[in-house]
């Protein structure tokens, strides 16, 4: 049972709000000198990169002081493909390039290393990790080329692709339509859907204090889970309700493969549980999650 000295309906009312409002001047501060840093690089000027805010604070989910900014630099100019089967990149006139994805890093690392100084860089394994100041905020900076999911048509669903840094792992995300999507669905909700995001993101750490395994439950992981929570289970009354509400549906369609095997990420673009997360240690946290609550 959650120990919190007033009621639960106040304590999830508290839980349901942004961290703070106050962050913002810092948050904007780290992303223009990022694009200031790679826009000063002489190596990367002659290429198309975009720059993609992406994470808790950009989605508007983040649930501590702090937030770090996360930000995809995407080159646009050379790009990785998934082509349907039976098909090459000859069929969409596409040939291979020679500038490879360490390359860029590179690039993108000496841009960053000049503006910033090695000491305020931390290389991890998927992002550069640029430390704060009274500035700015923390910055997550994942370097990534152009992902491009064709059909047969010869269209193509654009997000990004990058390889780590110590396995060489194939990571590919859809940053842009989980942010659109995760607006959508706030809207129809009448901002409860991010309310409950914030609200199991606190639950999660309350819960980490006091001494449960939530190592394997992510922020990503909570924001996809709701997003999967039908919109009715939303607005029906109390935050009380919608929290349980939503946690008996997630627990129920969570006990078993079969029942959420076609669950997708917000993006709706990747499968949520055929290969990143294991639906078992999902459902086990959100049961000890009501039990931790009601």
């Amino acid at each position: 049972m959650l120990g919190i000295g007033t009621s639960l309906e106040s304590t999830l009312q508290q839980w349901s709000k942004p961290a703070s409002d106050t962050e913002e001047a810092k948050c904007e501060n780290a992303l223009r000198m990022i694009k200031k840093a790679i826009g000063n690089s002489e190596a990367l000027s002659k290429f198309n990169i975009k720059f993609i805010p992406q994470g808790s604070y950009h989605n508007n989910t983040n649930v501590r002081l702090n937030s770090d900014v996360d930000i995809a630099v995407k080159l646009t100019d050379t790009f990785y493909a998934n082509y349907p089967e039976g098909t090459t990149r000859n069929d969409f006139g596409n040939s291979e390039s020679s500038y490879t994805f360490n390359e860029y890093r590179n690039s993108i690392e000496e841009a960053l290393i000049n503006t910033f100084g090695a000491e305020s860089i931390t290389f991890g394994d998927k992002s550069i990790k640029i430390r704060s100041n009274t500035y700015r905020v923390d910055a997550d900076v994942v370097p990534c080329f152009e992902h491009r999911r064709y059909d047969k048509s010869g269209s193509y669903i654009a997000g990004t692709e990058f390889r780590t840094r110590f396995a060489n792992n194939q990571v590919i995300n859809f940053p842009e339509q989980h942010y659109e999507n995760g607006v959508g669905k706030n809207i129809i909700t009448a901002r409860k859907y991010k309310r409950i995001v914030r609200i199991l993101k606190r639950l999660r750490n309350r819960m980490k204090e006091e001494g449960y395994d939530v190592e394997n439950i992510p922020s990503f992981l909570i924001e996809c889970l709701v997003w999967n929570v039908p919109n009715q289970y939303f607005n029906t009354g109390t935050y009380t309700d919608d929290l349980k509400g939503s946690l008996v549906y997630l627990i129920q369609n969570t006990s078993t493969f079969e029942l959420c095997k076609e669950w997708g990420e917000v993006s709706e673009l990747l499968y949520l549980f055929r290969s990143k997360y294991d639906h078992s240690e999902v459902n086990k946290f959100l049961r000890e999650a009501y039990e931790f609550v009601f």
